[in-house]
């Protein structure tokens, strides 16, 4: 069987201290997408200005709810949320006893792509999915993480085409920028998945060359049509 865990994720597990705590509600005032109804989804959390500093995957376990983030961020991403604790009573830390793991499957679970597959919890498990991962990722032309997509206004980030941002759950960090960005349907610049030969390096995020790929951040005129995914609607 071919190897299903994906080293590079982490899960951080958000816990209430106190049956009176709602992890759910005080999540769904920060994060983009609406965390208190059917889960998994995907989201982020952004800075004031609604430019991305992490994305994420959030999934329910009881009381709990946990993140499915990148490794490489999942400290900084606690620390973050820990800001905006204050004194409530909810842990925020990493959940070493479990990892993220993923299969190619063309009706997946993934809430931003069924074709990305199908994605589950569970102990670590020897091998890595990490290179297919990022391979199939790409070749449905969906970004994700700091290299991708730091910095970047959400909805550039095809946040509405991959169920990624809630327009009717209400107030979240950033929402004002994007909230007046959908309504005047004015997204004006995309992340697209590039040849790595045609890639222009002003504009390039992440390159990626045992794939012969990179990922720009190109104004919506400049997207040729070939690379241009089924799903993305440029308006």
């Amino acid at each position: 069987m071919a190897a299903s865990t994906l080293n590079n994720r982490a899960l951080v597990r958000l816990s209430p201290l106190d049956p009176g705590e709602d992890v759910a509600e005080f999540l769904q005032g920060l994060v983009t997408n609406d965390v208190t109804g059917a889960l998994p989804v995907w989201a982020a959390l952004l800075t004031p200005q609604g430019k991305v500093l992490f994305d994420f995957l959030v999934w329910r376990d009881g009381a709990d709810l946990l993140l499915d983030c990148e490794e490489d961020c999942a400290d900084a991403l606690i620390k973050r949320l820990s800001l905006y604790r204050l004194r409530r009573k909810i842990t925020i830390a990493r959940d070493p006893a479990l990892a993220v793991h993923w299969r190619v499957d063309a009706a997946g679970n993934d809430p931003r792509l069924g074709a990305l597959g199908t994605r589950w919890l569970g102990p670590a498990e020897a091998g890595s999915a990490d290179t297919a991962w990022l391979s199939h990722r790409l070749s449905l032309g969906v970004c994700e993480g700091a290299a991708e997509l730091a910095d970047l206004l959400w909805l550039e980030c095809n946040a509405a085409e991959l169920n990624g941002v809630s327009f009717t759950k209400g107030c979240y960090v950033g929402q004002e920028n994007t909230a007046r960005m959908n309504w005047r349907q004015k997204v004006n610049r995309r992340l697209v998945v590039v040849p790595q030969g045609r890639s222009d390096p002003a504009r390039q995020r992440a390159v990626y060359p045992a794939l012969g790929l990179a990922v720009d951040h190109l104004r919506v005129e400049d997207i040729a049509p070939e690379w241009r995914p089924e799903w993305m609607d440029l308006g």
